[in-house]
């Protein structure tokens, strides 16, 4: 008797996939939509707080695809968690925000090529929708948390309520880090 055997794939999940140094004191959570414009000037922020706090600030993105008013937002949030299977879902987190008007399956294969992914079965894992329980996970976790509309910023567990802006974001960074500067500098010490 032949015993069929089903293929388990291990996804990994995108709440396991940060940007930035793992003992970072700041820990910053978007939940967001690649084809949203205010998602898409989130994360250009974003960028720019990674950039100016370097080692401080360790950013996760989670999604929450409006798929009633974004129809390919589900997909490309799929082929984002595919890019990340291959260590390559930063690159193409970015690149879905640029193209965010151009997000069709034969787009997003192209960007997957284009950011280095080499899997052959990319596209047909996206048609057969391998990773869409992956997003749907962070979209019925952000769904318990009461997100209706996105974006949305956690920022060391507590939701974020300010401007999405570097100085928005800065006054909170900074704040927070005034209390871990002590340790930092008695770390520092011990190592001089």
């Amino acid at each position: 008797m032949a015993q069929n055997k089903a293929q388990v794939i291990e996804i990994i999940p995108t709440k396991d996939i940060w940007v930035g140094e793992k003992s970072a004191p700041v820990k910053l959570v978007m939940y967001g939509d690649y084809e949203s414009e205010a998602c898409s000037k989130a994360n250009e922020v974003v960028n720019q707080l990674l950039t100016k706090y370097d080692g401080v600030v360790q950013f996760n993105f989670r999604h929450f695809p409006l798929t009633r008013i974004h129809q390919r937002a589900h997909k490309a949030a799929e082929a984002s968690v595919g890019a990340a299977q291959e260590g390559k879902f930063w690159p193409m987190h970015n690149l879905l925000f640029q193209h965010r008007r151009r997000l069709g399956t034969i787009s997003l294969k192209e960007y997957a090529k284009e950011v280095g992914v080499t899997d052959k079965n990319f596209l047909t894992k996206l048609v057969d929708s391998v990773y869409g329980w992956s997003v749907r996970a962070d979209l019925l976790e952000g769904a318990d948390k009461g997100i209706r509309d996105v974006p949305v910023f956690y920022i060391n567990g507590e939701q974020y309520k300010g401007a999405i802006s570097v100085p928005g974001f800065s006054k909170i960074v900074d704040e927070l880090t005034k209390k871990t500067k002590p340790v930092a500098k008695a770390a520092a010490k011990k190592r001089a």
